[in-house]
């Protein structure tokens, strides 16, 4: 099996992927914080961590993956300031903050189902681990890293070394207001919540009795804390999307590695944003486009699975209807690809020259090469498109590699099938044959357009047969 490289943060090169445990890799993404719908936007990142874990089990690893829920404590201000993003999403419904978590986690997992994302091994929610994340506070406060105001317990930034090296953050430079908001009562710019205090005059729906006093846990501690418990103090790889680097991201490293004085993570991998004309896709904007809408629009998951593999996971991608329609058409193509092979080895109609398995070993080899390279399966997905062209290969050994190479494309290929074709289009079918034979073209046509304005396309092969099949 060829080496794979991978893009880490931490190094700004492309490495060697060596996990701790040999052929095995322990894995912790960055869920959602369930407060409303995912979009688009946030969903690819999720396709790029689907990916990665499916090129690691191409490579015969072992992948335990932990992705966390965060249904408290992420503050609608990364400053530490400001609603608890459930509360406010709950006083928008007139629900609890319950019900809104319930609600929000399952039609995240209705949009992975949608996309063909596996899930991970583990689901860890932020209300469940409380008491992992008070005794990760109480490490860092033995050791010195915390101090107390008026709101809360924070961590002190000045007294980790290395602060900062993830994202690479020129500290001095920072100005009040760009990364952080800086108040009289913080020691440092950089500094963070671990522990907020319950408002004296409003009761909330999520609060926990503390060493510090009833309050409930900041953002960041709770991925320190659910990582390790269930990866361990130093695990292979943390994913998460660009926006993570400079804050989340380089307070989980602090916190970590504050307690435990070791390398928290050895490979970080993080996907670039998904942009419109407007810039970069928010919740904050108040109107973000979900794949439910685009699942009403007649796009399929699988179409935007397919969209999402036409760029790489480290360059921005821009989304519009138009390249959403270039891809749909792209992979209605394949699948059409896929049909007529399946069609060819039904009827046995080509005969091929034996070549064995040293040719597909070979079309194996380029697209691993490929996905190895940092995950580029922009590159794999051309590589498919070139061997379903090779007339050196038998039918049956192009849809093998099809099959193979899907495992990592994830576009469920092998499960396409012909539709039944209704009477109604077979009836118009044999209309517009018996036009043709009479010679009555324009008839023909105008029957040829009513077929395709209800959804089916006529072929007229060089064998003088007719094929019908649905627009897919």
């Amino acid at each position: 099996m060829k080496n794979l490289y991978l893009f880490n943060t931490l190094s700004r090169r492309k490495e060697k992927f060596i996990p701790l445990e040999n052929n095995k890799v322990k894995m912790y993404c960055c869920g959602p914080t369930v407060y409303n719908y995912a979009h688009i936007g946030n969903l690819r990142t999720y396709f790029f961590e689907d990916i990665l874990k499916r090129v690691l089990l191409y490579n015969s690893y072992e992948v335990f993956h932990v992705m966390n829920i965060t249904d408290v404590g992420h503050l609608v201000s990364d400053a530490d300031e400001g609603e608890d993003k459930m509360e406010k999403g709950a006083r928008r419904e007139g629900k609890t903050v319950w019900e809104i978590a319930e609600f929000y986690t399952e039609a995240f997992k209705k949009d992975l189902s949608e996309l063909n994302i596996l899930y991970p091994d583990i689901w860890c929610r932020a209300t469940e681990n409380i008491e992992e994340q008070i005794k990760l506070i109480q490490c860092l406060e033995k050791k010195g890293y915390t101090y107390i105001t008026s709101d809360g317990v924070y961590y002190d930034t000045s007294k980790f070394k290395d602060y900062g090296k993830l994202a690479l953050l020129d500290i001095e430079g920072l100005e009040e207001g760009k990364r952080i908001a800086f108040s009289e009562e913080k020691r440092n710019k950089t500094d963070f919540a671990l522990w907020k205090f319950s408002p004296k005059d409003v009761k909330r729906q999520m609060e926990w009795d503390s060493p510090w006093g009833k309050g409930f846990p900041g953002w960041h501690i709770e991925c320190s804390a659910m990582s390790m418990k269930y990866l361990g103090e130093t695990f292979d790889i943390h994913c998460g999307g660009v926006d993570h680097i400079p804050i989340h991201h380089t307070n989980e490293i602090a916190q970590s590695e504050g307690c435990t004085g070791k390398q928290f993570v050895r490979y970080w991998l993080h996907g670039e944003f998904l942009i419109e004309e407007k810039g970069k896709m928010a919740k904050s904007a108040g109107e973000f486009l979900r794949l439910p809408v685009l699942i009403e629009k007649g796009y399929s998951g699988l179409d935007y699975r397919y969209f999402m593999l036409m760029t790489h996971y480290r360059k921005k991608l821009k989304f519009s209807y138009v390249a959403l329609d270039s891809a749909k058409k792209g992979f209605n193509n394949l699948k059409n690809e896929i049909l007529e092979l399946k069609d060819v080895i039904k009827k046995k109609e080509v005969q091929v020259p034996d070549y064995g398995d040293e040719k597909m070993s070979l079309w194996r080899e380029r697209f691993i090469e490929s996905i190895n390279d940092d995950l580029n399966v922009t590159e794999g997905l051309g590589i498919l498109w070139d061997m379903l062209k090779d007339g050196k290969l038998k039918p049956e050994e192009k849809l093998s590699l099809v099959d193979d190479f899907d495992r990592v494309l994830g576009l469920k290929l092998i499960e396409v099938e012909e539709e039944k074709i209704p009477k109604e289009i077979l009836d118009l079918v044999e209309k517009r044959r018996i036009a043709k034979l009479n010679k009555q073209w324009e008839e023909a046509d105008k029957i040829r357009d009513e077929i395709k304005a209800k959804g089916y396309e006529v072929l007229d092969l060089k064998n003088g047969t007719t094929k019908v099949r649905k627009i897919i």
